[in-house]
């Protein structure tokens, strides 16, 4: 039993650790693919996509928490409570779409995650803001989320084909990466 906890924190951990790497990157990219630093890649919200669909609800969930955690500490209060409300509103999205009585398509449950990321950031800055200021963002804030999805949807795809078979058996039953018999395919 003992074991076992240590093997979850262990991978927790470092599950934790790749979000910041590839957070680290996707920082590093968008000035060199012209993008403004609010618009993002979302690469490290692959690794929640791991967790959610590999491991269980409670560790994608600690995992949003201490990549919020992690902006509040490096970047301030205001990137930490926005990096929690579009985190915990995605992880929200991917929950709800796992348990629908159908299958979505990777694509679909890719993009429905990355638009509700950026409904969430969106939300949290009307809050910030107390007015609706920040909703003159939201088209852009759609049309990027489209983007990334599809993007996140392509690297997703890949990523878990090329796991091992043993490690893809382990895949929530529901996967949206997994079955063929999809709504959205």
């Amino acid at each position: 039993m003992q074991n076992s906890k240590a093997r979850s924190v262990a991978l927790t951990a470092m599950l934790f650790a790749l979000a910041l790497a590839l957070s680290w990157l996707e920082s590093c990219v968008t000035p060199l693919l012209g993008l403004i630093p609010a618009l993002k890649l979302g690469l490290s919200n692959i690794v929640v996509m791991y967790a959610i669909l590999f491991l269980h609800t409670r560790t994608a969930v600690l995992l949003v928490v201490l990549k919020a955690a992690f902006a509040f500490l490096t970047r301030g209060v205001t990137a930490g409570f926005l990096s929690g409300c579009g985190g915990l509103v995605s992880l929200l999205v991917f929950v709800i779409l796992l348990h629908l009585p159908f299958s979505v398509s990777g694509y679909l449950f890719c993009v429905c995650g990355a638009l509700a990321h950026n409904l969430g950031q969106l939300a949290g800055a009307c809050v910030l803001l107390s007015s609706s200021l920040a909703l003159a963002y939201a088209p852009v804030l759609l049309v990027a989320g489209i983007v990334v999805g599809a993007v996140s949807n392509i690297l997703t795809s890949a990523l878990f084909k090329a796991l091992p078979d043993a490690l893809r058996k382990g895949m929530h039953k529901r996967s949206p990466f997994q079955s063929k018999n999809k709504i959205f395919s």
